[in-house]
């Protein structure tokens, strides 16, 4: 359509190397967030970012998990009005950790982190926003020895306070299962992830799933490209 699109000046938000960065946005105080690895000390941080015009500021970093963390999904649950940050946490056996962020002025507040899977390792998490239950969906591969092997699974989270409780996992792909990415679909109120089926070589595949109460169930999943 020949639309273009411009940007504003680049603004350093943490004066060392960051990895696996991962925005949210807070409608409450219409703030920006952004979780990551501040790599020299390898811990979890956050910081907050504030948008004028095409330019976002920031304030100061806030460390959330005083330990090796990597693989974040961060969302916003706008019942609560909290960022909450779903991680491996490489410093507790890499057990999927989820901790409850509370925005205020340009920083964040954390309250205590809570163990979401401890069977096993921990990958790429990711984390969306329910809005037709309230609640907060983690979706990841689990892998370890054992029943510690999942493959892709799916958690729902609800945020009470400055803490977060889940219900059971909830497998919606046994094989290994790559690269899991979720998101809310609010006209159909529904959570759509896809992933990489390694059962399916390899194909990018999607599922649905309907969260009711504290659980997930999924319909049949469909490849979407081979």
């Amino acid at each position: 359509s020949n639309t273009a699109i411009s940007f504003g000046t680049a603004a350093v938000f943490a004066s060392v190397t960051s990895n696996f960065c991962r925005p949210t946005f807070d409608s409450n105080s219409n703030k920006v967030v952004i979780a990551y690895t501040d790599a020299p000390t390898t811990y979890g941080t956050a910081v907050v970012g504030t948008v004028s015009g095409t330019n976002i500021s920031f304030g100061t970093p806030v460390v959330f998990e005083s330990a090796t963390s990597e693989d974040y999904g961060i969302t916003f649950d706008s019942y609560s009005n909290k960022v909450v940050i779903g991680y491996k946490d490489n410093g507790n056996s890499n057990y999927g950790t989820a901790i409850v962020g509370t925005v205020s002025g340009t920083g964040i507040s954390f309250g205590t982190a809570v163990v979401f899977h401890s069977a096993g390792n921990t990958y790429e998490v990711s984390a969306a926003f329910d809005s037709n239950s309230n609640k907060v969906v983690i979706v990841y591969r689990g892998d370890g020895p054992g029943s510690g092997k999942v493959g892709g699974a799916a958690i729902v989270g609800t945020v009470s306070g400055t803490g977060i409780s889940f219900g059971s996992q909830v497998v919606f792909n046994s094989p290994a299962t790559y690269m899991p990415r979720c998101t809310f679909d609010s006209n159909a109120n529904k959570v759509v992830i896809a992933y990489k089926d390694s059962g399916n070589s390899n194909y990018s595949t999607l599922i649905v799933g309907t969260v009711s109460g504290t659980g997930i169930s999924f319909g049949s999943a469909v490849v979407f490209d081979q």
